[in-house]
């Protein structure tokens, strides 16, 4: 009986099916973080050549401090990202070891069941040996059920040394792993020490860069305003502009008595083409390419504190991207080139009509298409300006008619 239990143990042994849920999970959390820090550190060196262009003036600019406060963000979600991955690996750890820990408990059961299978095995015998214990059998059938006990024990104890050497194998394994996982901690705690020294240094560049513009009060408010008659010397002609789109559009209307649709809250006469070109551009609100390649929004829409002056506020009727000097601007959708013109503070500035819908680009240095131009999503339009302070910085907006929208709802991933 007792060899016949432990033969039976051993079949549901063999059988036992492991469980990879948990495994997997983690596995795919790992994946998942990976690419995270993957994408962190890319944008930490944009951020980076940014930064490292503005400081070349030897003087603190509002464009600089941006880069740092956008580099001191961005190195604090790296530094969380870290510290997500320690803890992940410490979940890891604890699993290895928690697997060594059975494994070594199975392979000492494993090694007394095997033990106990040869003491049963002599005493079932009597001391005799396999042949003379087969061939002592008083009947025929008495002979065969010992030769069939015997093939079967003979089984049960190759599964068993089998599994035996499974297990120490896998035990071993195991063990080799968590010693990786281990040292793969280590490495991540030394990345993340690495990033809080850089985050410190950050923040005291931080600090000095505030400083040095806190001395520079009255040329600050000088350029506050200039800005702010910029600012509005740009609205008052792209306003110009679409209106005379508009006054355009009725009058070719009524030239050809056309039944042209006109969209919801829009007084501009669209034609069938304009139309569908319309319908698609807000059709891809939140999933238009940025219109350059890299960078970050150095000014959002609406009305903000300025970063350094109390009480006073700023107004943006579109985003304001800094970027690499150089930088191609890109179209942001399918349109046609409605005027091409120059506002002083903003430099050379495109406007591309997309139906009812018009995209604005300025602060460029470099412009390479013409009035009229048919042009494609991420097509190039010119190049950004950088300007005395080295800051590269395009001005972005978008309007529906004669109203100015927040582009950060049409950008993807903003």
């Amino acid at each position: 009986m007792k060899s016949t239990r432990l033969f039976l143990f051993l079949i549901l042994l063999c059988f036992g099916i492991p469980q990879f849920g948990l495994y997997a999970q983690t596995k795919k959390t790992r994946a998942q973080l990976e690419k995270e820090k993957t994408d962190i550190q890319k944008r930490l060196a944009e951020f980076d050549q940014i930064l490292k262009r503005t400081a070349e003036t030897k003087r603190s600019s509002i464009g600089q401090l941006n880069a740092v406060n956008k580099q001191l963000q961005t190195r604090i979600t790296f530094i969380n990202t870290l510290s997500r991955e320690v803890t992940l690996l410490n979940t890891e750890i604890r699993e290895t070891e928690n697997a060594i820990g059975s494994l070594e408990k199975d392979l000492v059961n494993l090694k007394e069941e095997y033990s106990g299978m040869i003491y049963t095995s002599s005493k079932l015998n009597s001391g005799l040996t396999m042949t003379a214990f087969i061939f002592s059998s008083t009947t025929f059938k008495q002979f065969y059920m010992r030769l069939k006990y015997l093939k079967q024990y003979s089984d049960a104890r190759k599964k068993q040394v089998e599994l035996i050497n499974q297990k120490t194998e896998e035990l071993a394994q195991q063990r080799i792993t968590l010693e990786e996982k281990k040292s793969e901690k280590q490495l991540v705690l030394n990345q993340e020490q690495q990033q809080k020294q850089k985050l410190d240094q950050a923040k005291r560049q931080q600090q000095g860069i505030v400083n040095d513009l806190s001395k520079q009060e009255q040329d600050l408010r000088k350029k506050i305003a200039a800005a702010k008659k910029q600012q509005e010397n740009l609205n008052s002609m792209i306003k110009r502009i679409i209106e005379e789109e508009i006054r355009l559009a009725e009058a070719e209307a009524r030239k050809k008595n056309s039944t042209a649709s006109k969209s919801s809250g829009s007084s501009i006469p669209l034609t069938p083409e304009a139309a569908a070109l319309s319908s698609s551009f807000a059709g891809n609100r939140g999933k238009l390419p940025w219109p350059v390649e890299s960078g970050f929004v150095s000014k959002r829409f609406g009305t903000h504190p300025h970063p350094t002056l109390k009480g006073i506020s700023e107004d943006n009727d579109g985003i304001d991207i800094q970027t690499k000097p150089n930088s191609e601007v890109r179209s942001v959708f399918d349109g046609e080139v409605t005027k091409i013109f120059t506002v002083p503070g903003y430099g050379g500035t495109i406007v591309v009509k997309h139906g009812e819908y018009y995209t604005m680009y300025s602060k460029l240095k470099v412009i390479s298409v013409k009035s009229g131009d048919k042009v494609k999503a991420k097509q190039v339009l010119g190049q950004v300006y950088t300007n005395r302070e080295g800051v590269a910085e395009v001005h972005f907006e978008t309007w529906k008619g004669l109203q100015p929208m927040d582009p950060s709802s049409w950008l993807a991933g903003l």
